[in-house]
């Protein structure tokens, strides 16, 4: 679980981008300490993350093997997050996978096809995109400063429960927040500003 420091989602998507930056410094994703500077600094604007340009050609170096198992044949294209979650047929969404990695993940988000246990072990182009574009739905929504009490119980709840992640701030929940809702927007009265217009001051259910 993240430390008690992260609570909003604009906290914790760059908690988990730090992660990445970290392992490129070190090698070593889990020193929280730097991780933690690396949050602070990207919440400042000290420093940025990389470029959609940037991605796009390192993904080039690597162009014709699965991004998530090395397979090169029978590639196609896939939607980090579902088209059936609201993500979008854009580049920032989009990678090159091998058909049977394609259809293992299937309408699940990242996080979630591989469960929290590997939240640390996906290819670095691959989450790097998948967490900006994450951060930019949430941005669109106006979900960015939503806490956990704000979005749970989310449409993955019940893996939660299976999980026993239960009422913990996890990456299902800034992925969850999109699952079966059809499209990446929020539901009326889900934010915080939201229910700040309609004088509301208790967080309604996602």
């Amino acid at each position: 679980m993240p430390p008690p420091a992260i609570k909003t989602v604009r906290d914790l998507i760059y908690w988990q981008y730090a992660a990445i930056m970290t392992g490129a410094a070190t090698g070593r994703k889990n020193d929280w300490g730097l991780r933690m500077s690396f949050v602070k600094k990207l919440k400042s604007g000290e420093i940025v993350w990389s470029t959609s340009v940037k991605e796009w050609l390192l993904e080039m170096e690597n162009a014709n093997i699965c991004i998530y198992c090395g397979a090169t044949e029978n590639l196609t294209i896939e939607h980090i997050l579902p088209r059936s979650r609201g993500g979008e047929d854009v580049a920032d969404n989009v990678v090159r996978v091998c058909r049977s990695c394609n259809s293992s993940k299937g309408a699940e988000g990242l996080y979630e096809w591989r469960g929290l246990e590997a939240k640390n072990s996906h290819h670095r182009i691959a989450e790097g995109k998948y967490l900006k574009y994450l951060y930019t739905l949430h941005e669109r929504n106006g979900t960015l400063d939503c806490t956990l009490k704000d979005l749970c119980p989310c449409c993955l709840k019940q893996k939660c429960v299976e999980e026993k992640h239960d009422e913990k701030f996890t990456l299902y929940c800034i992925e969850g927040y999109f699952a079966h809702r059809g499209k990446a927007e929020a539901p009326r009265g889900n934010t915080p500003q939201t229910r700040r217009a309609e004088g509301v001051n208790q967080p309604m259910p996602g």
